[in-house]
């Protein structure tokens, strides 16, 4: 079995920052792309940033300048440094990852997701 683990959401107010984490446990081969999705009420889930194992990142167009990924192969976790926060950002925001459980077996796994809440 796999699990993805999030933490660091939060309370903040515009302008500030959070940092956000995911840690990978279990039945883990190899991971290939990490990345953050978000979900606000009424929406439907948007990617935020990916990552890939050797470092090239993709982020949505709204969060570009403010949003940094970041991952730590040697402790299976992906970062999510969120700064200048605006409203529009509260959302759960949830972590995502391609793991290989062998050599031959892949899956997408998700977090529980960790709420973010920016007050104006």
């Amino acid at each position: 079995q796999v699990q993805l683990v999030e933490s660091g959401g939060g309370l903040v107010q515009a302008g500030g920052s959070l940092r956000l984490s995911c840690a990978a446990s279990g039945r883990i081969f190899s991971i290939v792309d990490m990345g953050w999705y978000r979900q606000a009420p009424g929406k439907q889930r948007e990617l935020v940033a990916t990552i890939t194992s050797g470092g090239s990142t993709n982020y949505a167009d709204s969060v570009k300048g403010r949003f940094t990924i970041s991952r730590d192969n040697a402790k299976n976790t992906v970062y999510l440094e969120v700064n200048s926060l605006k409203p529009d950002d509260t959302a759960v925001y949830y972590c995502n990852a391609n793991i290989f459980t062998n050599w031959a077996s892949s899956g997408t796994y998700w977090g529980q997701g960790t709420q973010v809440t920016v007050s104006s």
